[in-house]
């Protein structure tokens, strides 16, 4: 299996506009961070997990011409803002993209993509394919999936699970029987918003206990603010299987 990280930052993306601290006006590409996202390749298959408002800019960087599927976390607009852009995978590959969500998330989608979805739709918007999921898992050809629900502050989301790896973003909270799910992952990445307690999110400190608590042989921290530090000071500090992501990092799993 193998990963790309699309993008590690928040909802604002580092640098943040208008924000003149250390780690917006850093020089190292590690600390500039486009919208959380990822890409799994397994089996000559291509799984995208969210799409947020720089989807298009990192499929060219990731020179994606065709996914086998999308999966959803959540529908706020930093996780499936970019899936307008999907059609030019529609048009290069004659075919609508399969999307899974829960049906909560169909119905926002619905909303904010409503010209989709028109009686009479205008030509060339894009085509979507949705599959509903649940707490269940599931296949998509072949590959099985298991989602992980938790809580970003009380909007229900999903991570997920595939063979040994997780991902799981934007929560600041995992019901028990959900985190025995990532027990005896090889890699676990998850969120890490910034330093100090966040309403939404895992801050460091909650994060590392989680990992601590799961023991992968390799975590990765996403969702990666400006608050939290430069790439540079962060690395140094992190215990020894704990790794900061940044975009284009791409490992094995």
């Amino acid at each position: 299996m193998k990963i790309t990280f699309l993008g590690t930052g928040t909802s604002q993306g580092t640098p943040m506009i208008g924000c003149n601290c250390k780690v917006c006006k850093s020089t190292d590409e590690r600390d500039k961070r486009l919208r959380s996202s990822v890409l799994i390749e397994i089996d000559g298959k291509k799984i995208l997990i969210d799409a947020g408002p720089d989807f298009r800019q990192q499929m060219l960087r990731a020179g994606v011409v065709n996914l086998d599927a999308i999966l959803i976390t959540h529908e706020h607009i930093d996780h499936v803002g970019g899936l307008d852009d999907v059609r030019a995978l529609n048009y290069i590959n004659q075919k609508a993209v399969d999307i899974y969500a829960e049906m909560r998330v169909q119905e926002a989608l619905h909303k904010i993509f409503y010209y989709v979805f028109d009686t009479i739709k205008y030509p060339g918007v894009p085509e979507f394919e949705f599959h509903t999921i649940g707490e269940k898992k599931f296949h998509i050809k072949g590959i099985e999936i298991t989602p992980v629900r938790a809580y970003h502050y009380k909007l229900p989301v999903f991570g997920f699970r595939i063979n040994n790896f997780c991902y799981i973003t934007d929560t600041n909270s995992i019901p028990l029987s959900e985190l025995n799910k990532m027990y005896n992952a090889d890699v676990i990445v998850i969120d890490a918003l910034r330093r100090k307690q966040h309403l939404s999110h895992f801050c460091l400190p909650e994060t590392l206990e989680i990992i601590k608590e799961l023991k992968p042989k390799r975590a990765y921290l996403t969702h990666i603010s400006h608050q939290l530090d430069l790439y540079s000071a962060l690395e140094k500090e992190l215990p020894a299987n704990v790794f900061a992501a940044y975009d284009g990092l791409i490992i094995d799993c």
